[in-house]
């Protein structure tokens, strides 16, 4: 039991950092940008200064404000469920690594919808003109960890019976 708690403290401890490099990072671009400034950093990558108050790519962004709180609620019912399967799969590896890396991001992009009703985005990748949609270090995090969940599957499938 005592192993099992201290591997749960572990797997919320990364999710802890993740959070605290999240909010570091987009705090850092706050105090340092205006609005819709941007910076070139190398020929396809740039930091920049926008406020999504929506989901990935924009999605609901112009709702109306409702949207806030249905993010906020989703991410914070998700994370509840994240915890719990952090304590079912404590002792593994690659599953909790990628629960952690989606509960770290989710609560740090909540914390941006609670304190700006928005969420700070600074990274953008460019080619030919074309702009991927900013995303910041908390949208990293979840990526990552639903590509870590893939390989999860992918490695150890569920066997049928």
């Amino acid at each position: 039991m005592l192993e099992q708690t201290q591997a749960m403290m572990r797997w919320l401890l990364l999710a802890g950092i993740v959070i605290v490099i999240d909010q570091i990072t987009k705090l850092s671009v706050l105090g340092s940008f205006y609005l819709h400034e941007h910076r070139a950093v190398t020929d396809f990558f740039n930091l920049v200064l926008v406020f999504n108050a929506g989901a990935a790519f924009s999605f609901l962004s112009s709702a109306g404000g409702w949207q806030k709180w249905f993010f906020v609620g989703l991410a914070l019912v998700i994370s509840g469920w994240l915890v719990t399967m952090l304590r079912q799969h404590a002792s593994e590896r690659l599953l909790p690594a990628a629960l952690s890396l989606i509960l770290g991001g989710a609560l740090g992009n909540v914390i941006d919808r609670l304190r700006f009703d928005a969420v700070i985005d600074f990274l953008d990748f460019h080619v030919a003109g074309y702009h991927w949609p900013a995303f910041n270090v908390a949208d990293s995090a979840i990526t990552i960890g639903v590509g870590l969940m893939l390989l999860q599957q992918f490695r150890h499938p569920k066997e049928s019976s």
